[in-house]
């Protein structure tokens, strides 16, 4: 069995490198100064424009459409490769990818990830990450000649977080007491008053 990649259940590393349009983009991102809270999908590959780059780009752009666990989850889909912001930007209009996908020409992110070399040393490694709404890296798939296995990786992690979110949330209303809203409080206070009145 391969070790544990050692950033699992720790908080997802943050960088700022160019997306293919050259703008900075800064992970983990944010809307309003705070995180946003949503599940994110960070997928490394090692080349675009090859083949089993292409195709893995391809699925995850054809499961935000067509995947239902993807929609219901509104993850964020983000790619990641060393090659130039001029290729990124060719790569993302020829496939019409949805997504960001990051220029890592100084392999800064790689470095955060703990992203090695492929088959043989001869590329870097193809490893996606899958991160929950709160920055905590939940799953990961090293798998550099799997390229068809990767979207469906983050669909099982996306069901796991999905059921565990449930079963919190269920737990949670076992336990507690649920809150009120301030109409509700404000109607059982008046008649808690009127029941002493009557009492007393």
């Amino acid at each position: 069995m391969a070790p544990q990649h050692p950033l699992i259940d720790r908080p997802a590393p943050s960088f700022s490198i160019p997306d293919s349009n050259g703008e900075l983009f800064q992970f983990p991102p944010e809307k309003e100064g705070r995180p946003i809270r949503k599940p994110i999908a960070l997928f490394f590959y090692p080349e675009s424009g090859t083949y089993g780059c292409t195709r893995e780009a391809c699925h995850f752009r054809d499961a935000l459409v067509e995947n239902d666990i993807y929609k219901r989850s509104d993850v964020l889909v983000v790619g990641i490769s060393s090659d130039p912001v001029e290729k990124q930007n060719a790569f993302v209009a020829k496939h019409k990818l949805s997504y960001p996908v990051l220029s890592d020409t100084d392999h800064a992110a790689h470095k955060a990830y703990k992203i090695g070399r492929g088959m043989l040393g001869l590329s870097d490694a193809r490893i996606t990450f899958v991160i929950d709404r709160n920055g905590i890296v939940k799953g990961v798939l090293n798998a550099s000649l799997s390229f068809s296995g990767h979207a469906k990786f983050v669909a099982k992690e996306l069901e796991k977080m999905q059921d565990s979110d449930a079963t919190e949330a269920r737990v949670g209303q076992e336990s507690g007491t649920p809150s009120l809203n301030p109409s509700e409080a404000e109607e059982r206070g008046e008649l808690a008053r009127a029941a002493q009145a009557v009492c007393g």
